[in-house]
């Protein structure tokens, strides 16, 4: 079964040449590498006839670290608890089964497992597997959770192992991995502090929200009921003027706080900005506008100067990356 956009990945991750870490066929050296990036393991060859190929493309950004994996021939690897760092695992390419805390999870194409903390793990590596990882440390992950739970944790995090990618949450995952792969392809040497720190928000507040854990409940609350009165009002003061040349100073005096105290809301209340807010309200916005447009008549160009998008190319990478397809394939449905 093919995951939709999965092409794309393929092709992104097969750039990621100059992040590689080892290509081995010493099954040993592959388990030394996996124990420097990961944690100490067990790792044992299925089929002696067969040699090992491993191969490992990494990049590690403060407390998160994505890359692509392969060992070629059937190995089953036992890292045993993982401590301090969850794994999340999509596969390209083959499959693996997971044994976790007394459960069996079959991974492919269509379905990623994620490895919690805390949590005894056995991975069964089917031959001519290869899959894209993602590592998030514990501390991180609990932290941004205390952040928007805004206390202590209810309990410690676990994450349900199967991680279903064909539904929308699931692609809404794919898009996320999508763009940090584009992002480090366009950014080969090491990330400026503040972008890092972004990027490490955006993908644990994805992950919380895209996969079902033992705070969705919590996190999922309706947050209307604490949300402070002025960024609801800031909300709707965006989505009634998206359509106007409005800016941060505009909101913060329309509710009557500083830009400052609008900033610290939106990031504590919504995980985003103001701005970003309103540039997803205007591309939802340009999105029914294309759909209700007609080839010949309607431009994708006039339709987005009109919302504000003065450069096209940023503009159409943010609207795929929004809504899984370009501008004109909306516009000729």
């Amino acid at each position: 079964m093919q995951l939709q956009g999965l092409a794309y990945d393929r092709n992104t991750v097969v750039e990621m040449g100059s992040f590689e870490r080892f290509q081995t066929r010493d099954l040993e050296e592959a388990r030394s590498w996996g124990a420097r990036v990961f944690c100490e393991n067990s790792l044992r060859s299925l089929d002696a006839r067969k040699p090992v190929n491993a191969r490992m493309y990494y990049r590690r950004m403060n407390g998160i670290g994505v890359g692509r994996m392969s060992y070629g021939g059937e190995v089953t690897i036992e890292p045993g608890v993982l401590d301090s760092f969850y794994l999340i695992q999509m596969p390209l390419c083959g499959s693996e089964r997971i044994e976790c805390a007394g459960e069996t999870t079959y991974s492919s194409a269509g379905t990623g497992s994620v490895l919690s903390a805390h949590r005894p793990v056995r991975i069964r590596h089917a031959e001519r597997t290869e899959k894209l990882i993602l590592r998030v440390d514990r501390e991180l992950l609990e932290r941004h959770c205390r952040q928007h739970l805004g206390g202590n944790l209810p309990e410690r995090i676990e994450f349900d192992t199967a991680m279903p990618l064909e539904t929308g949450a699931g692609q809404r995952w794919m898009r996320t991995m999508h763009w940090l792969l584009e992002t480090l392809k366009s950014e080969p040497d090491s990330l400026s502090p503040l972008l890092s720190a972004q990027i490490e928000q955006m993908v644990v507040s994805m992950l919380l929200v895209c996969q079902a854990n033992t705070c969705t409940r919590a996190l999922c609350e309706d947050s209307r009921t604490v949300t402070p009165a002025f960024i609801r009002r800031t909300e709707q003061f965006i989505e009634d003027r998206a359509h106007e040349p409005i800016t941060v100073g505009d909101m913060a005096e329309h509710v009557g706080v500083s830009t400052r105290s609008l900033f610290t809301g939106f990031r504590k209340y919504r995980n985003t900005s103001p701005m970003l807010f309103l540039k997803e309200i205007r591309l939802n916005r340009v999105r029914e506008q294309l759909l209700r447009g007609q080839t010949g008549r309607t431009t994708v160009t006039a339709v987005a100067y009109q919302w504000g998008f003065g450069h096209l190319g940023h503009f159409t990478t943010d609207y795929k990356r929004r809504f899984g397809e370009s501008p004109s394939e909306t516009l000729a449905r």
